[in-house]
């Protein structure tokens, strides 16, 4: 199911995943994990074969003066970064449309190999909160006093919500015996596009676990330049100010949704985009 390379000097690391598609709103959390792996080595690649439709997920072909110049294909990496004296590894790529049994036990032999020490996911998730306020950030963890920067494990009560691959790898990894935490930044869930802001939140939070600052590029301009748009949009529609300052005093006032109101955000997200048959969330 996969290979490894350039994984020898590779000590007590800690893992970082984020997949496309389900819980990949606004592309923050592939964005954040693109980043972060950036381009280091590449430590472990997964049978494409085994695990994409490619009717789903076609290639791209690159036609240059007429002549099919380049394929790239969907893949799943797992590339090997540097925080300060420490090694992080970060899996990112499309999320598997086929054998996600034999995806998830690879996944975790691959863990062990390596010494993974931790497993930290992460997701994006859209919500009923405004583009004006600071990132509000979910987590999981599989035990006490693992989530980093203020996060609380949450909602409170019971949520049940179709499963996500990425989620499916953390309750793995995590009853395989390694600690794992998760981080899902909520999206306004009125985004249509990639939504940086939520990008470098997780990024922050993943620093946070490692003492260690990572730059951000361009990441920290783009949000600046998509708050000013959103800003603009927002004021020129009374409508839509209108909302946005609702979602704002809702904010302001602590009222976190609740299980129920995630569920109700990510349905109506969905038809939105025309449900799972259209446009991945």
């Amino acid at each position: 199911m996969y290979r490894l390379e350039n994984a020898d000097d590779i000590v007590s690391p800690i893992l970082v995943a984020a997949l496309d598609s389900w819980v990949d709103a606004g592309a923050a959390s592939t964005a954040a994990a693109e980043l972060l792996g950036g381009d280091g080595d590449v430590v472990a690649v997964f049978d494409s074969d085994a695990l994409f439709d490619y009717r789903a997920r076609r290639p791209t072909l690159e036609i240059v003066d007429g002549r099919a110049a380049e394929l790239t294909w969907p893949e799943l990496v797992v590339r090997r970064a540097r925080a300060g004296e420490r090694d992080v590894l970060v899996l990112t790529g499309a999320e598997p449309d086929y054998r996600w049994h034999g995806f998830t036990d690879a996944a975790v032999e691959m863990a062990k190999r390596l010494g993974v020490t931790e497993w930290i996911s992460l997701g994006a998730i859209p919500a009923a909160v405004p583009h004006t306020r600071r990132v509000h950030v979910l987590g999981t963890a599989s035990g006490p006093g693992l989530l980093r920067g203020g996060v609380a494990p949450g909602p409170d009560g019971v949520l049940r919500v179709p499963a996500a691959a990425i989620s499916v790898l953390d309750h793995a990894i995590s009853r395989a015996g390694i600690p794992t935490v998760g981080y899902f930044v909520q999206i306004p869930h009125y985004i249509t596009g990639p939504y940086p802001a939520g990008s470098v939140e997780l990024v922050r939070l993943v620093g946070l676990h490692l003492d260690h600052e990572f730059p951000l590029g361009s990441l920290r301009e783009q949000a600046r330049q998509l708050e000013e748009r959103l800003d603009a949009a927002t004021a020129a529609d009374e409508n839509t100010k209108a909302y946005v300052e609702r979602l704002e005093s809702m904010v302001d006032e602590a009222r976190l949704p609740s299980g129920d109101d995630l569920i109700a955000d990510i349905e109506r997200f969905l038809r939105d985009q025309g449900g799972e048959g259209g446009q991945r969330p």
